[in-house]
């Protein structure tokens, strides 16, 4: 899909340095991964302490 993006220049440069990223896509591609990973952890940190799994491991390893 194409799309017209004003993005301040310096900005672009600082990532792309960071990143070793090759093309500007490349760059948005990897920006755009990386917001989605990030809200899937914090989606899944809301749960920490919250769900209570009673497995027997021994049980599940026919031990």
């Amino acid at each position: 899909m194409r799309t017209t993006l004003d993005l301040p220049e310096d900005l672009i440069d600082q990532a792309m340095n960071i990143t070793h990223s090759k093309t500007k896509t490349e760059l948005i591609k990897m920006a755009l991964e990386n917001i989605i990973n990030q809200e899937k952890r914090n989606k899944l940190l809301k749960y920490h302490g919250k769900i209570n799994i009673d497995i027997d491991l021994n049980a599940l390893r026919n031990r």
